[in-house]
C-alpha cells in the first residue's frame, strides 16, 4: 500500500482543507461510475478513499506520522522480533502467537532469561529491578497505551464512516425507489431512498462501509445529491415547469397536457394567457415531511410558429397601419 500522502499527492505539511480538496478532487475522477471503461478506476478509487480514512482524520493522521500505524491503517509493532540484544531496552520480548493485539497480531510476552513477569523466575522477581512486575499485559498497556488489557484483547477501536455520494433525479428522489451504487471497494449495494428526500440527505448503512483491521466494517454514510432536471425546476417542496403554448391558444384558451411525476395531465389554459401567466396543479410537486405532496407550477410560454405564419403577419400589419 502506497504511503497516503502520495496516494493524495499533498505534502506532509497539507492541511485539513488541502486534504479534503485533494480527495474530493481525485475521488470525482477516478470514482468507477466516471470510468467505466478503465479497469484500474476501482482500484484508484480504493486507494484514495483508504488514504482518506487515514489522513481525513486527525487522530489516524497523527498515529501514521508517528508511525503508530502502516498506510492501511493497521497498527505497527515494530521492534518485537528481537531478542537479547544488549542495547535493545525491550529485549527478550518476541512474537510468539500466543494473546491478540489490535489488527490480528499475537503476542507473547517473554524475556531472555526466562518469566519475566510471574514469580519463580530465579529469585521470583521481575526483570525490571527486582519489585513483582505483575501483570505483562499491564506493562504494555504503560508502554504503548490502551492497544492492549489484561486478557491481552484490542481494545475497540473507532469506527469512522464510509461516505458515499448518490446522485438522485427528481423522479427518483419522488417515487422512493431502492437505487442500486457502486462502493469504494467494488461493491454494488442497493440503497433504499426514504419517502422524503432532499438534496443533502444522509442515509446510514450499519456495517455496509469498508472494512476495518479487527474484521468489522464501517457504517455506510449516503449523502443524496439531486441533479439538476432539463424538465422541472425545485423551489422548496414545490415543482416549477415551463408549458409552451401557441399564440392561437393563448389567446382563444385551450386544453394542454401537462407532464406531471404522476403522469400527464390536461389543464386550460384560460383565454388572453400571456407569457409567465402561472397555472397551479395541486398535489403534483414532491413529498411532504408532514404527509402529502407539494404543487406543480406550469408556467405559460407562448411560442410563435417556426418558419413565419403569413395569415398571422398580415392581420399584425393590419392592426398596426
Amino acid at each position: 500500500m502506497r504511503n497516503p500522502y502520495e496516494v493524495l499527492g499533498v505534502a506532509k505539511s497539507a492541511t485539513t482543507k488541502d486534504i479534503k480538496s485533494a480527495f474530493r478532487k481525485l475521488a470525482k475522477k477516478y470514482h468507477p461510475d466516471q470510468n467505466p471503461d478503465d479497469p484500474k478506476a476501482k482500484d484508484r478509487f480504493a486507494a484514495i478513499n483508504q488514504a482518506y480514512e487515514i489522513l481525513g482524520d486527525e487522530k489516524r493522521r497523527g498515529e501514521f506520522d508517528r508511525g503508530e500505524i502502516d498506510a492501511e491503517g493497521k497498527p505497527r509493532f515494530a521492534g518485537f522480533e528481537r531478542a537479547g540484544a544488549g542495547d535493545d531496552p525491550f529485549a527478550g520480548f518476541r512474537r510468539q502467537g500466543q494473546g491478540q493485539g489490535p489488527g490480528g497480531a499475537r503476542y507473547e510476552f517473554r524475556s531472555a532469561g526466562g518469566n519475566p513477569f510471574g514469580r519463580g523466575a530465579g529469585q521470583g522477581g521481575s526483570p525490571f529491578g527486582g519489585a513483582d512486575a505483575g501483570d505483562a499485559s499491564d506493562i504494555f498497556s504503560e508502554l504503548f497505551g490502551s492497544a492492549f488489557n489484561r486478557g491481552g484483547e484490542a481494545q475497540p477501536q473507532p469506527r469512522g464512516d464510509t461516505e458515499i455520494l448518490m446522485d438522485v433525479s427528481i423522479e427518483e428522489a419522488a417515487t422512493g425507489i431502492r437505487k442500486s451504487i457502486l462502493f469504494p471497494d467494488g461493491r454494488k449495494v442497493a440503497v433504499q431512498l426514504p419517502t422524503y428526500v432532499e438534496d443533502g440527505t444522509l442515509i446510514r448503512m450499519p456495517g455496509q462501509g469498508m472494512p476495518l483491521p479487527n474484521g468489522q466494517r464501517q457504517d455506510a454514510v449516503v449523502k443524496v445529491r439531486l441533479r439538476a432536471h432539463g424538465k422541472y425546476r425545485l423551489e422548496g417542496r414545490d415543482l416549477h415547469e415551463d408549458l409552451p403554448v401557441s399564440l392561437r391558444d393563448a389567446v382563444l384558451g385551450a386544453k394542454t397536457p401537462v407532464a406531471t411525476l404522476g403522469g400527464r395531465v390536461a389543464v386550460t389554459v384560460p383565454a388572453w394567457s400571456s407569457s409567465d401567466k402561472v397555472l397551479r396543479i395541486k398535489g403534483r410537486g414532491m413529498p411532504l415531511k408532514e404527509g402529502g405532496h407539494g404543487d406543480l407550477y406550469v408556467h405559460v410560454r407562448i411560442m410563435l410558429p417556426e418558419g413565419g405564419d403569413a395569415e398571422l403577419e398580415k392581420l399584425m400589419r393590419q392592426r398596426g397601419a
